[in-house]
């Protein structure tokens, strides 16, 4: 009977459904992310200070902090969109099936080893610490059922969230069993949503 590591190499790469990151709106979301920055300097003695009111600057670092939770938040529904297609993907492949490939098995291959063309794509786009990012957002997104608020999220939480997202997607990966992949053994393709809709289109104008 023919083991793991037999059945994964002993063809070409799977190919996975594309990654498509759709953008993030939220209205005044960059102007408080950056009147976040520029409190959190203040604080540090980074930028010179405004009247010294020290409780008002933190207060507009915890809507900066909350905004990052939301864009984190969605980019992780991207995320767990295409993991979830992958799982299906794999679970109608009958060499497979019996394997432990779960939707953590597709959220690891995109932290941990990604295919080499999205890791070059994601630093044309300037996203260096991808792991952190895309980490974070499936432990959001695993998380929290409606885009994190003010009222919903605590201070403590908002002003510490990497580390708060950082063990949140440690405990959904532990959650079950799963089969860790490569980049070698699955590939895929990553796209802007806008990117993809453009190249759809003019697949459509070359068939007509």
């Amino acid at each position: 009977m023919p083991s793991t590591a037999d059945i994964l190499s002993s063809r070409e790469p799977r190919t996975l459904p594309p990654l498509i990151l759709h953008p993030f709106a939220g209205g005044d979301t960059t102007t408080q992310l950056l009147a976040g920055s520029k409190a959190m300097l203040t604080l540090k003695g980074l930028l010179p200070g405004e009247g010294g009111d020290t409780a008002g600057l933190e207060e507009i670092v915890l809507r900066g902090r909350i905004q990052e939770m939301r864009m984190l938040y969605f980019l992780g529904k991207d995320l767990m969109r295409w993991a979830e297609q992958c799982a299906d993907f794999s679970s109608r492949q009958p060499e497979l099936q019996k394997l432990g490939i779960r939707v953590q098995s597709f959220a690891a291959l995109l932290v941990e080893s990604p295919p080499n063309t999205v890791a070059a794509k994601l630093a044309t786009w300037g996203v260096a610490d991808f792991k952190g990012v895309f980490s974070r957002a499936f432990g959001l997104s695993a998380c929290f059922g409606e885009p994190p608020t003010e009222a919903s999220v605590a201070p403590v939480c908002a002003a510490n969230y990497h580390r708060v997202a950082d063990y949140l997607f440690l405990c959904f990966q532990n959650l079950v069993p799963y089969l860790p992949l490569t980049g070698d053994e699955f590939v895929f393709e990553l796209y802007a949503s806008s990117e993809y809709s453009a190249m759809l289109a003019q697949s459509w104008l070359t068939e007509e």
